[in-house]
């Protein structure tokens, strides 16, 4: 059961997304697709964490929005962020009046989300429910890199957390279709550097996408795209070499959010982005909408994430690592 593809009912799909970022997500490559920005990356708040807190309620608010939908229409929340015991998600939803779910995958976290929401929906649970996540650079480094103001020098292996949430609103509809999931497997190779990243991670998301295409029999050729969160250039780069080692070429269909969201050369964000709010709002604002248009027909989307604490990067353990798979698909033709 552990390499079960999970197929969803054909209606399963995205009803809206939503996403709010900082100063230089809106400074990216692909800055003018998110909803909402902020130059100081406080969104009116007095801490990082209530910014990112707030970030949540905008990002929720501006899906709802969209489709015209308030807090009842939605039957259940599932949400979560890097800050200890997910702070930042149940103080951002605080005032939405809807059944939650907190979750905690770090980087994957968006893709857990969205996997749990899907299922839900497509068993007929719930008939709308929502996705959310956040990460904030501050935050994060508050939590991880304390104090934020000694200025420790950043290795080249090293990522940047993203200020940014996302919210994903699914139930049944025409629109872009969620179709199958593979749930990842915990996975551990030794790596206890926290400024790398991408090379923990690799690994867990070689364990999903090598287990989907030998269960599905398919391949990279069978996709538009090979999507990861996140990976950055440093564990992109380890995830193509050893797929290929296992057979699967898929350099020429692989990206990663954390590679779209900065411009390596002017941004200078070493190995690119990181963070929950990374793949959430590339996906949100990004992908999903290429999909919805045409540009894309099919993709797959692994959402990796490092499952470190600052206590046990303090104690010098390894990190493990998750890789959850969803694949999407545009919407059916009428």
């Amino acid at each position: 059961m552990q390499n079960k593809i999970i197929e969803f009912s054909e209606s399963t799909s995205f009803i809206a997304c939503g996403s709010a970022v900082g100063k230089c997500e809106h400074e990216g490559p692909v800055g003018d697709c998110f909803d909402i920005h902020d130059k100081t990356d406080r969104f009116g708040m007095k801490t990082w964490e209530k910014a990112e807190s707030e970030m949540q309620r905008l990002a929720l608010n501006s899906a709802m929005s969209k489709v015209g939908f308030s807090e009842h229409d939605i039957d259940a929340l599932f949400a979560g962020d890097l800050l200890n015991q997910c702070v930042g998600s149940s103080y951002g939803l605080l005032d939405f009046d809807i059944p939650y779910f907190g979750l905690y995958g770090a980087c994957s976290t968006a893709a857990e989300g969205i996997m749990l929401a899907s299922m839900m929906v497509s068993a007929g649970y719930f008939g709308k429910c929502a996705a959310v996540t956040s990460s904030h650079n501050s935050s994060a480094e508050r939590q991880y890199r304390t104090p934020i103001e000694y200025g420790g020098q950043r290795t080249p292996t090293a990522q940047w957390t993203v200020t940014g949430s996302g919210a994903f609103i699914i139930g049944r509809g025409n629109g872009v279709r969620i179709t199958e999931a593979l749930p990842g497997i915990v996975v551990e190779k030794g790596i206890n550097d926290a400024n790398n990243m991408g090379a923990a991670m690799a690994p867990a998301a070689i364990d999903t996408l090598f287990r989907y295409f030998r269960n599905s029999g398919k391949s990279a050729d069978d996709f538009d795209l090979i999507l990861t969160g996140d990976l950055g250039w440093e564990g992109g780069s380890i995830f193509c070499e050893l797929m290929a080692v296992e057979g699967y070429d898929i350099k020429k269909k692989y990206n990663d959010c954390g590679m779209i969201i900065y411009d390596r050369e002017s941004q200078d964000m070493h190995s690119g982005g990181s963070g929950c709010g990374c793949s959430a709002v590339v996906l949100a604002s990004y992908i999903i909408p290429k999909l919805m248009r045409g540009e894309l027909s099919d993709v797959l989307f692994i959402g990796t994430g490092a499952m470190m604490s600052p206590s046990s990067i303090q104690q010098g353990e390894a990190i493990p690592a998750i890789g959850h798979l969803i694949r999407l698909q545009k919407p059916k033709s009428e």
